[in-house]
């Protein structure tokens, strides 16, 4: 879909001098106290949480996770179905907003809100956005991996990355030294993290994963990606990635880890709202398979915390929902959710002020115990709210 995603800052004079210095020690003083709570919750992260995982599925809109299918678009006219309306409705249409997104999305909303934190519901006054005005892929994958935007950056083969990532800024550190990994559907990923600068273990698009075993699962699967027909040149199926992420996950135990799913942004782009409706539920099951996995491992049990957010939103209505970008207002509206042994379990945040997108990328780093901001000054500072221990 790489067409698509193109589109895709003397006595007076010394009682003067007292009153502005004593202005400034004030000053001095609300500044210290206003960054304390930052401060000490950052600090504490390395007792609890110990590795950390970004999720990210391409353009899903906020829409969809916090209300569920949209009834407008569950038909062939506007959305595409091939399914029969009934059974469309079946799958996905509930009465209330609540039931439909726990419809669609079960473990997001039966694990994730239960106990974590999601961000983005502007109904209820959550702000989450991006910043860097183009509201399309690369832009988005850039901002919150480095924790600011790139002006530079206006297309999706803009080819390698100039900025370091979060990503290769950990993997500099001994502790995560070669257990800092990307596993993505996107080819694109490949420049985002720009693969020959980092040296992150890289796994993307139809690249077939590496033959590290002869086994008949291994053999399997690169004959899958040798001979399915490509949905296009730079996307692989989500489910062709989740497998080789899995066994990467069980046999490596990797410490930082990036996961992207692309086809809710792909079948967006096809208009068929059916195959975006599945692809979300396929997306959720397989981040409910990764976290009950890394659970069942006692080197993540307890000591994981996973970030799950979108690159970039979408248009609304009967057509634009098919787009996004600065022309499809709302494209720059995004959520992020959190859930792991740091984040208070405050469910669906409520009147919860402006979170961003460059948040993200401090936020990892801070959730292992590392100061993003203090070493890249121009990233946006973590995300306080999941900050603060239980």
């Amino acid at each position: 879909m790489s067409g698509a995603r193109s589109s895709n800052r003397g006595a007076l004079s010394s009682n003067r001098g007292a009153l502005s210095s004593n202005r400034g020690a004030r000053r001095t003083m609300r500044l210290a106290a206003g960054l304390l709570p930052l401060l000490f919750a950052v600090a504490a992260f390395a007792a609890k949480t110990q590795n950390v995982v970004l999720i990210v599925s391409d353009g899903l809109r906020w829409q969809e996770v916090f209300t569920g299918a949209e009834e407008d678009l569950l038909n062939d006219k506007a959305g595409g179905s091939w399914l029969s309306d009934e059974d469309l409705r079946k799958r996905y249409w509930r009465t209330t907003p609540g039931e439909r997104r726990a419809a669609l999305l079960p473990f997001i909303w039966g694990t994730v809100a239960k106990q974590g934190q999601l961000f983005g519901n502007r109904n209820l006054g959550s702000d989450a956005h991006v910043t860097n005005g183009r509201a399309f892929s690369y832009p988005g994958y850039n901002e919150m991996t480095t924790g600011f935007p790139n002006d530079a950056i206006d297309r999706n083969d803009f080819g390698p990355n100039p900025t370091p990532t979060v990503f290769e800024w950990l993997n500099k550190f001994d502790e995560f030294k070669g257990r800092v990994a990307v596993y993505g559907t996107w080819s694109v990923f490949d420049n985002i993290f720009n693969k020959a600068r980092s040296g992150l273990i890289m796994q993307t698009g139809w690249t077939p994963p590496k033959k590290d075993r002869d086994t008949p699962r291994a053999a399997l699967l690169r004959r899958l990606y040798a001979t399915t027909t490509p949905f296009d040149e730079e996307d692989v199926y989500d489910s062709f990635i989740q497998v080789p992420l899995l066994d990467y996950v069980k046999s490596s135990k990797p410490r930082v880890l990036f996961v992207g799913y692309g086809e809710t942004d792909n079948w967006a782009h096809l208009g068929r709202y059916d195959l975006v409706l599945d692809s979300a539920h396929r997306m959720d099951g397989f981040v409910k398979e990764l976290w009950d996995t890394m659970q069942a491992v006692p080197e993540y049990r307890g000591t994981t915390t996973f970030i799950i957010t979108c690159d970039h939103g979408r248009g609304s209505g009967l057509t634009e929902w098919k787009e996004h970008g600065a022309e499809q207002k709302g494209s720059e509206n995004v959520w992020i959710a959190v859930i792991g042994p740091d984040t208070k379990a405050l469910g669906e945040r409520r009147n919860s002020g402006v979170v961003t997108q460059s948040q993200i990328a401090a936020t990892v780093a801070a959730l292992v115990g590392k100061d993003y901001h203090a070493a890249v000054p121009r990233a946006a500072t973590p995300i306080a709210e999941v900050l603060a221990s239980k």
